[in-house]
C-alpha cells in the first residue's frame, strides 16, 4: 500500500477530521488527489472518537468513487488517478473505521510512556483483526520540535543532529519487522525533520520512510526529497484554505516539485 521503490518521492494528504467536517474533508482529499497526493491518511488528533473518524472516511471513500465513475464515462480521462487508498493515521485505539483501505499500526518508538508502545495498540488489535483492516507496520518517531504529538506522546525527541540514535531507532524498527518508518516533527512545527536525520535514517535500513510535520515550501519538499524521503506528509497546509481553488495552487506548487 506503500511501497519505496518507484525512483520519486511521493505526496501524502493528511486530514485531521477533528479540524473540519466530512464534507469539507472529502472536498479536500479531492483537491489533493486532483494534484497528485498518493494517499490519504485520515487522523492525527488523539481525542477525535471513532464516529467522526468512521464519517470522515465514508465521505472520502465516496467522493473518490463518484469521481472515478465521471473519469470512466470519459474515454480521455485517467480513471485510476483516483485509485489512491485511505489509511489510517490513529490518535489511538479510540480512532478507528472499517471504512478505511488501511492502518498505520504504530508504535511510537521514542515514547517514554507504555500506553504509546503497546497498551493501545493491544486495545486495537481485536477491531483491526475482525475488520480485516490491511496493517502498516509503523515505527513512528518524533524529532524535535515534536509539537502536539511529542508532548501529549511523552516523547524522548530526537535533536536534529543526534544521528547515532536516529540509526539505532531505524535498525530497531527493521529487525522487528516494520515496514515503515514515519519521522515526525509535529503538526504545524516550526521547522521540519532535519536532512541529516533523513539522510541517515534512510542508510540505516530498507524500510519505507515516511517524513512529515512542518513541511511548507517547495524548497523544503526538494530537500526532504533528496535527503531520502519516500513520502512526505502535509497536513496543516490542507486546513488553511477554505477556498478550494487556492488549495489546489499550493498544493500543486507543492506536489510538482517532486
Amino acid at each position: 500500500m506503500l511501497s519505496q521503490g518507484s525512483g520519486r518521492t511521493k505526496h501524502i494528504t493528511l486530514i485531521d477530521p477533528d479540524k473540519q467536517s466530512p464534507e469539507i474533508a472529502a472536498k479536500r482529499a479531492l483537491v489533493a488527489v486532483e494534484c497528485g497526493t498518493s494517499a490519504i491518511f485520515v487522523g492525527g488528533s488523539t481525542d477525535t472518537g471513532s464516529n467522526i473518524v468512521d464519517a470522515t472516511c465514508v465521505a472520502i471513500q465516496e467522493a473518490l468513487e463518484l469521481a472515478m465513475f465521471a473519469s470512466s464515462q470519459h474515454p480521455d480521462a485517467d480513471e485510476d488517478q483516483w485509485n489512491v487508498p485511505v489509511i489510517l493515521f490513529p490518535g489511538g485505539a479510540h480512532a478507528m473505521s472499517s471504512h478505511a483501505d488501511g492502518i498505520l499500526f504504530m508504535m511510537l518508538m521514542n515514547s517514554t510512556n507504555r500506553k504509546f508502545l503497546i497498551e493501545e495498540q493491544l486495545q486495537g488489535a481485536p477491531y483491526i483483526a475482525k475488520t480485516g483492516l490491511q496493517t502498516i507496520p509503523t515505527g513512528y518517531i518524533v524529532c524535535a520540535p515534536g509539537g502536539a504529538v511529542g508532548e501529549v506522546g511523552q516523547a524522548d525527541l530526537i535533536s536534529p543532529d543526534d544521528t547515532e540514535l536516529i540509526s539505532a531507532y531505524c535498525q530497531t524498527a527493521e529487525m522487528y519487522g516494520f515496514s515503515t518508518v514515519y519521522l515526525e516533527a509535529g503538526s504545524g512545527a516550526s521547522t521540519p525533520v532535519s536532512l541529516q536525520l533523513i539522510k541517515t535514517a534512510k542508510s540505516a535500513m530498507n524500510c519505507t520512510l515516511i517524513v512529515g510535520g512542518g513541511i511548507r515550501t517547495p524548497e523544503q519538499m526538494i530537500a526532504a526529497a533528496k535527503a531520502g524521503a519516500d513520502y512526505i506528509v502535509t497536513g496543516t497546509i490542507t486546513e488553511e484554505f477554505e477556498d478550494l481553488q487556492l488549495l489546489k495552487e499550493r498544493l500543486n506548487s507543492l506536489i510538482s516539485v517532486l
